[in-house]
């Protein structure tokens, strides 16, 4: 009687398709961001505590700690699913993940090309946002730290022009306005004295109602928005920079994931096979 081809060599029960560089090396990944995620909303919910209520909930839509908390409960979320799923060699986890990951990289990478396509509806934009900002500049400590730094920085003042700080109530140049500080700008807008000990938080008094030309002499005139869009251009290279920095880490966690998901379906595929030969009698 002809007898029965013998089957194809098993893989030995030991074996495993699963790297494991490839499953600890995703693993630690995700455990990197996933500290950096819950250290970020630690400090945005300490930020937000630290706050007035009435003044946190006025300026909520431009909140840096809430913007905090939102992005680094979302990295939370997304880098929970990486880790346990490249530990427990989760399917279903690794490809939420990646999916979440590959979505996040696509929107920016979206953003970044509507932007500069639709570059003039990208400057209203941020025009309005930074307005909004000057309305609630005296309401959010934070915030107005970081618009201080950031005119500072850039030596400018107000969105367009000084003269936008009109939109904050206390520096509105409306005759009925009793604030202190009407018709001012704040000392942030200033040009440096040199060799200053003290800051002179008052320098920018009474600045609105003056000209260009004559304000010029003692505060920035030219508006935050503008510099931003030249210092952009002149740091071309530095911007690339910080999109490629943002955009490996992605694609190094869609790629790591997409290996392991191969992996571990073919280590399925080997236990199937060999669970079906090993009550063969011919194997």
């Amino acid at each position: 009687m002809a007898r029965r081809p013998p089957a194809p060599a098993a893989y030995g029960e030991e074996f495993s398709f699963v790297s494991p560089l490839v499953k600890y090396l995703l693993f630690f990944f995700n455990m990197l961001f996933w500290v950096i995620s819950m250290a970020m909303v630690a400090v945005g919910v300490y930020a937000r505590l630290m706050k007035h209520a009435e003044a946190a909930l006025a300026s909520l839509a431009v909140d840096p700690a809430i913007l905090l908390i939102v992005v680094g409960i979302l990295m939370f979320l997304l880098t929970f699913c990486g880790c346990i799923g490249s530990l427990r060699e989760n399917i279903c986890l690794l490809q939420t993940f990646s999916l979440c990951l590959t979505i996040v990289f696509l929107l920016q990478l979206a953003a970044g090309i509507l932007g500069f396509i639709f570059s003039d509806k990208a400057r209203g934009k941020v025009s309005e946002i930074f307005n909004n900002a000057i309305v609630h500049y005296r309401d959010d400590l934070d915030l107005q730290n970081l618009i201080d730094f950031g005119q500072k920085k850039f030596s400018c003042c107000g969105g367009i022009s000084y003269k936008d700080w009109s939109l904050n109530m206390y520096f509105n140049c409306s005759e009925d306005n009793p604030s202190r500080e009407r018709c001012s700008v704040p000392y942030s807008c200033c040009l440096p004295t040199p060799n200053q000990a003290v800051i002179n938080t008052m320098c920018g008094q009474g600045m609105q109602a003056l000209d260009y030309l004559e304000a010029s002499k003692v505060i920035y005139t030219n508006g935050c928005i503008d510099k931003l869009v030249n210092w952009i251009h002149s740091n071309l290279f530095l911007v690339g920079g910080v999109a490629l920095g943002l955009a490996i880490p992605q694609l190094v966690g869609i790629f790591l994931s997409q290996i392991l998901v191969n992996q571990i379906r073919d280590q399925i595929k080997l236990q199937l096979y060999n669970q079906q030969h090993q009550a063969d009698p011919w194997y």
